[in-house]
Parts: structure tokens; C-alpha cells; sequence
């Protein structure tokens, strides 16, 4: 037994620390379980105490039963999401639930409280792996006579209730998914700011629906975490539906307004509601949102829709999309065509479906046309007498402008891959993001008067020869193609075509990062990166002055300015002696509740947790891939979507199967069934 105010092997206690603690009244307001023994200064939880659950080694007792003097917040945050407390609260409501059932039959009742039954987690469980591994619900059935069969004793030794019948499966991902979005709320609750991701997706069925991510900050480390919130239909022709359905989910899972400090979006109707004003309510809502487009959506940085307007754009894509459909399933030798057929492996690409394909945004696609062209003019000049379709296509793969378009893109994408894979990685130096958006639109801009190197090389090994019959003109040949269309005229109009297409990819990228979100990272950088101080301390005197204004200004409803300023030469002269550290690293030193930088610095650690909600890394870019696989994948398997939001939240948050609280799953599952049957009953 562990004495009263003392707390058990492996947690301390902080009264040997220099800074004495007390416990604050407020603290009740927030956690209504708490309670202080005004006698002893011990705080206690009125859950744990009551419930007494056994822990993993076997004993009842934890900090908040025996009492703990540890005044922090953080301490309380971190015991609300433990697996104890947890726990107790699904004792307390099962026992509460058993005591309203018995009453009048006092006979029944009892102290004794009832433990899980193995037969049920074991389902829950099962049902759960299937989650995580996009095994199809169906097989769930199969699955549990496959572990009774291997003799899980779970399953053999008791009976399970009606309620756990494969039939079931969708009612048990919701419970499970409830206890996932549960822990989510706590964290939301605990992160000072949150960030926002918002994805939309258009099925075959032009059905519109919704992803949504937030990044948040645990003040009890100052690590980040990236969520996902829920898949969300949208209704079909309506004003400001994404705008709306966001304030909608900020509302369901109690985020106020004031914590949103950024949003990633990588939707057309977002863009559509900006540019017609509509957009601009998601920022009035959200005084302290700054908004990007695609910053971690590295797949999306060139869609071709926003480009949609050069004309011949769609000519060259329904040319392309032709070729592969012609010679997808051609079973001959040459490497050239068996390259073709590789790229819809590689990029996953469904020629059966009835969306369109941009193949002006797919690299390796626009890579393979053009190592496997001289191959595929043969090819349709030997077929051009048999069909119709392979005579026009010939034509249109030798004129002039279909070559040098090809070599734009290749000259174009590659510059758009390699700024995606900057956003992906987990420690990516945003000090560094400025600069490569400049230097990516100086390029563009620079091709339009100096073509880009696989265009200039095309140039330089066409052959000129005269022609006979017309004299001034020549016929220009390409790896011994003659190529069409190369009169003066017409290359002067692919002049016209590669300085349009720069111009609109060049302002599309501009567009996704707007001058305001460069100058705030760029901010945050300087004054929290220590890489980025000056190597002298005799030189760090004005550094900073300029961007730490611009943050204060941006951020004034959050921060003290006058304090800030005050405090900033002491601040740089303390980040100047840590220039080990990496901006990450600073940002969560200063967020960390219980460091002595976050009180000596209160504006700085403010800063710095909105500079760490900031959506990015390896981490949220897998889990909005995973997302858009999922919906890719299962919506053939789902009804109007039921269900498929629970699915892909086990499978995209679920952690590892031994870290799930499955007996909050049960409480929650077996009390929405009971729900239900009641409802049933009154019908």
C-alpha cells in the first residue's frame, strides 16, 4: 500500500523542485473529477477513487487515488487520457447503469464490479485488425470461426451477447472511432492552437466529400500531432458548402475559433469561394487563420485543372490518354511500350474509370511518351491504313508542337517534385521555404524567354533540310521522324503556347503561397531557428527586429507586444548560446509547460506553439495519402458512404492493437445498442 501523498514507483512528485506549485481553484471548473483536500494539499480524483481498477501490474492504487501534490496542468491532462482513468469511467457507468437496472430489487445489487469479458474484446479486436489492415467487413464472420478453430480460448470458453454478431461490424467501428475521437477532443482541448487541413475528393458520380486533418500541440512536451477528424459528404449545388461544413466540424469537436491559426486546403470549391468572396467567411470566423493551399498535399502543387484554361492543354492530354489506352494492353516486345504499361502500375492509374486523367500533371506518363516516341510513330504508321484512330494519332505525335509541349512538361514537373518532396520531410527547414518559391518562379519565369534544358536540347538536334517543292522553307526531322507543322506560323503560335502555359503555372504557384503566409514563416524562422542567427554575438543586437514586428502585429489578440520587445534581446542572446538546437527543437522547448524558457518567455512560447501547429511533415502527408487511398478504395464497397468516416479513422489513428482502451469501446458500443433497442421498443 502506498502511503497517503505519497505516489507509486516511477512518478515524482515536484515538491523538491526549485519553483513551488499550488493548486488552482480554476483547475475544478475544467476537470470536473478533481478534488483537493484542503487539509493535506493533496489533489484526488473522484473516478479513480471510486472505481479502484486494477493497472497492469496488478494494483489499484495511482497518484490521483493516494493524492498527489504535483500542481500542474499538464499532470491532470496526462492522467484524463490515461488508460486508468479511462477505465474507471467505464466501471462507474457500468456499475451505474447495473444499479438502474436492479432498481427495486435489492436483492441484486452488488458492490462487486463486473470485469470485461474476454469473448467480447476478442470480437472488438477482431473487427479492429480488420480495420487497420482494409480486410472487407464481410470476412469478419469467417475470421472468429478462424480463431475458434485455432482454439482462441476467448471465443470457446463463454458465450458473447447477441449484440457481438458479425451483422454488427459497422456499430462496433463507430464505438471503436468514438473512443479514438474522444482522445482527440482532449487533445484539441490541451493544444494552445490547431491547425487545419481541409481535402476534397470528386468521385466517378461527381460526389463531393470532405477530409479533414488538424495538427495540434501537447503542452505537456510540446509535440505535435496530426489527426484526422472525418470523411464528410457535401451536398450538390450550394453556396459556401466546404466553408460551412468546416464550421460545422470545428463546432462538433469543440475547436474555438481563436485556436486556428493556419489552413492547408486542396479543394476547388475553396478556391471558387475565395475568389467570389465566399471564402473570406472561414477567415472572419477565424481571426488568427492564415491560409495556404496544398502546403502539405505535395501530389497537388500542379493540378491541372488550374490551368485548365490554355486550349491546347486539353488537346494534348485526350492525344496522350489515347495512346495509353491504345497500347496499355499490347503484348509485344518493344521496351518502349512495356514502359507505357509500367507507368499505370507505378501511378495507379484506373483506365476504366469515367474521371478524367491529367496527364499533364503525371511525370513518369509524360516521361514515357517521350522516351517511347520514335516507337510509337512506327507503330501507327504501320497501323494508319487498317484504322482510323491510329492515322489521326500518328498525325497529331509528329507535328511539331506535340514534341516541344512534351519537352516543356519534362522541363516543368521535375521542378514541381522536388518542391513536393520538400513539404514531406518530417524536419523540413521552413527557413528555406521562401527562397524556393522564389527561386521556383524565377525559373518559370526565366524558360519563358530561355527554354528549359530538354526543350533546348529537342532544338538542337532537329536536322534542317530544304524543301524542293517550296523554296525558303524547310523540313525539320527528329530522330529520322519528319516532324508537321513547322512553319513560321505555327512556330510562332508554340511560342505564344510556352509563354501562356509558364505564365499560368508560374501564377498557380505564387497563388497557393500567398506573399502574407512566405513573410510569417519566413518570420517565425528568423527568430526561431538559431541556424539562422548571426554567427557573432556583437551582430545579434538589431537581428530580428523587422520579423518579430510583423508577428506581433499578425498575432497582437494572442501576444503582449510591449512584453515581447522587452524581453526580446535577452531572448536572442539565449538562442544565439543554443545553436545546436533545430527550429523544432527550440519551438518545443519553449511550448513545454514546465520549462523554464516558457516562463521566462510567455510571448515567445505563444509564437512558437502557433509556428509548430503549422501543417507539415512526413507524418500528416502518409496519413492524407492513406485518407485519399482509403476513399479510392472502399467507396465501391459502401453505400452512400455508411460508415466509411469510422472505417478510415480506425485505419488511418488506430494505434497499435495492445495500446486500445477496448473496454471504453464495449461501454460505448453496448450503450448505443441498448439506445437503439429502446428506440425500437418505443416505435
Amino acid at each position: 500500500m502506498v502511503p497517503p501523498g505519497k505516489k507509486p514507483a516511477g512518478e515524482t512528485s515536484n515538491s523538491n523542485k526549485k519553483c513551488k506549485r499550488y493548486f488552482n481553484e480554476h483547475w475544478k471548473e475544467e476537470f470536473t473529477w478533481l478534488e483537493f483536500d484542503y487539509e493535506r494539499k493533496l489533489m484526488f480524483c473522484i473516478e479513480c477513487r471510486q472505481a479502484l481498477v486494477k493497472n497492469k501490474h496488478g494494483k489499484a492504487e495511482n497518484a490521483f487515488t493516494v493524492g498527489t501534490d504535483n500542481f500542474q496542468r499538464h499532470a491532470l491532462l496526462r492522467h484524463v487520457t490515461s488508460g486508468a482513468h479511462r477505465q474507471a469511467l467505464a466501471v462507474n457507468r457500468e456499475q451505474l447503469a447495473f444499479e438502474t437496472r436492479v432498481h427495486g430489487h435489492p436483492e441484486l445489487r452488488s458492490v462487486i464490479k463486473v470485469e470485461v469479458n474476454p469473448a467480447k474484446v476478442a470480437v472488438l479486436t477482431t473487427v479492429y485488425w480488420m480495420a487497420k489492415e482494409e480486410i472487407p467487413d464481410e470476412k469478419c464472420s469467417s475470421l472468429l470461426d478462424f480463431q475458434k478453430f485455432n482454439l482462441c480460448q476467448a471465443l470457446l470458453a463463454s458465450e458473447h451477447s447477441e449484440y457481438y454478431h458479425p451483422s454488427s461490424v459497422r456499430e462496433m467501428q463507430a464505438a471503436i472511432a468514438k473512443v479514438l475521437h474522444n482522445e482527440d477532443r482532449h487533445r484539441i482541448k490541451a493544444s494552445p492552437f490547431v491547425g487545419l487541413v481541409v481535402d476534397e475528393t470528386v468521385d466517378v458520380l461527381e460526389h463531393r466529400s470532405l477530409a479533414m486533418f488538424t495538427t495540434t500541440v501537447s503542452p505537456c512536451n510540446g509535440q505535435t500531432s496530426a489527426t484526422f477528424l472525418g470523411s464528410f459528404e457535401l451536398p450538390a449545388g450550394e453556396a459556401s458548402t466546404v466553408a460551412g461544413k468546416v464550421g460545422e466540424v470545428m463546432r462538433s469537436f469543440g475547436i474555438p475559433t481563436m485556436k486556428i491559426t493556419w489552413l492547408s486546403a486542396d479543394s476547388a470549391s475553396l478556391v471558387a469561394e475565395r475568389l467570389s468572396g465566399v471564402g473570406t467567411a472561414l477567415t472572419s470566423l477565424c481571426p488568427l487563420l492564415m491560409e495556404m493551399r496544398c502546403l502539405s498535399h505535395g501530389s497537388s502543387l500542379l493540378p491541372a485543372e488550374s490551368i485548365g484554361s490554355i486550349e491546347y492543354l486539353q488537346k494534348y492530354e485526350t492525344t496522350v490518354d489515347a495512346v495509353y489506352r491504345l497500347y496499355s494492353s499490347f503484348r509485344g516486345e518493344s521496351s518502349g511500350l512495356q514502359e507505357l504499361r509500367s507507368v499505370l502500375d507505378l501511378c495507379e492509374i484506373d483506365l476504366g474509370s469515367p474521371k478524367a486523367i491529367h496527364w499533364t500533371s503525371i511525370f513518369p506518363a509524360v516521361e514515357a511518351i517521350d522516351s517511347s516516341w520514335p516507337t510509337l510513330v512506327l507503330l501507327l504508321e504501320s497501323e494508319a491504313g487498317r484504322s482510323p484512330v491510329a492515322h489521326g494519332l500518328c498525325e497529331e505525335l509528329k507535328k511539331f508542337q506535340f514534341v516541344a509541349f512534351t519537352k516543356i512538361l519534362l522541363d516543368v514537373l521535375p521542378i514541381f517534385q522536388k518542391l513536393s518532396r520538400f513539404f514531406q520531410i518530417e524536419d523540413f527547414d521552413i527557413s528555406i521555404l521562401k527562397p524556393i518559391v522564389s527561386a521556383t518562379a524565377t525559373t518559370l519565369q526565366a524558360q519563358k524567354s530561355t527554354s528549359g534544358q530538354n526543350l533546348q536540347e529537342f532544338l538542337n538536334e532537329m536536322n534542317e533540310h530544304p524543301r524542293d517543292d517550296r523554296e525558303g522553307e524547310s523540313r525539320l526531322y527528329y530522330k529520322g521522324v519528319e516532324l508537321a507543322n513547322c512553319s513560321k506560323v505555327h512556330l510562332k503560335h508554340f511560342e505564344r503556347l510556352k509563354e501562356s502555359y509558364l505564365e499560368s503555372v508560374r501564377g498557380n504557384l505564387l497563388d497557393r503561397f500567398p506573399s502574407s503566409v512566405l513573410e510569417a514563416i519566413s518570420s517565425f524562422s528568423a527568430i526561431f531557428n538559431p541556424k539562422c542567427y548571426p554567427q557573432s554575438l556583437e551582430d545579434i543586437g538589431s537581428y530580428g527586429v523587422s520579423e518579430l514586428n510583423f508577428l506581433l502585429q499578425a498575432y497582437s489578440r494572442v501576444v503582449v507586444s510591449e512584453r515581447a520587445l522587452s524581453d526580446f534581446p535577452l531572448f536572442k542572446r539565449i538562442v544565439f548560446s543554443l545553436s545546436q538546437l533545430s527550429f523544432k527543437d527550440l519551438c518545443v522547448k519553449l511550448v513545454y509547460s514546465n520549462s523554464e524558457m516558457h516562463e521566462l518567455f510567455p510571448d515567445f512560447a505563444v509564437l512558437a506553439a502557433i509556428a509548430l501547429a503549422l501543417p507539415l511533415g512526413s507524418v500528416l502527408a502518409e496519413k492524407i495519402s492513406r485518407g485519399r487511398q482509403l476513399l479510392k478504395r472502399r467507396r465501391s464497397h459502401r453505400v452512400k458512404d455508411e460508415g466509411l468516416s469510422d472505417l478510415m479513422k480506425i485505419a488511418i489513428d488506430g494505434p497499435a492493437i495492445n495500446e486500445f482502451d477496448f473496454a471504453l469501446a464495449i461501454e460505448y458500443y453496448e450503450s448505443m445498442r441498448e439506445s437503439s433497442f429502446i428506440v425500437a421498443q418505443v416505435k
